[in-house]
């Protein structure tokens, strides 16, 4: 009887003491990683083939030096370049390097731009060259 009343007494007072201890913030709701995802279609059918992996391999970020092949690559960014390529896995990995609410500012283009961000690859597209303004406006156009 004793042993009971003791083991309740100590209850009690842990849930008075538990009771006494502040709430903790743990701040806003991150957001979630996976709202940049523009149009996936789109990807495929014009980042892919015109941005990413143009038959000109010196504007290709997979071709030849493969800087960006899954396999061995030498950055963060990690593309599949099997034929055809995994674009479950490429289009996950290229939208980490978006920023959607302000498109020119998302690290897949301001990387290979040479007006930009340092690039170990070189610059690959210049602003005033025809086909790459085309690349950028491909870039461009896969935002709404």
């Amino acid at each position: 009887m004793i042993r009971a009343l003791v083991i309740m007494g100590l209850g009690g007072m842990a849930a008075l003491v538990l009771s006494a201890c502040p709430t903790v913030d743990l701040g806003d709701v991150p957001p979630d990683p996976n709202v940049c995802r523009p149009d996936r279609a789109y990807y495929e059918e014009m980042i892919w083939p015109s941005f990413l992996a143009p038959a000109e391999a010196a504007n290709s970020c997979v071709a030849q030096a493969g800087c960006h092949a899954a396999s061995n690559g030498r950055s963060a960014l990690r593309l599949d370049t099997s034929d055809p390529p995994n674009h479950d896995a490429n289009y996950s990995a290229v939208t980490r390097f978006l920023n959607c609410n302000t498109p020119d500012a998302s690290g897949l283009l301001t990387k290979p731009l040479s007006t930009e961000d340092p690039h170990g690859g070189g610059d690959i597209f210049t602003p005033g060259d025809a086909l790459d303004d085309q690349a950028i406006a491909v870039f461009r156009g896969w935002f709404p």
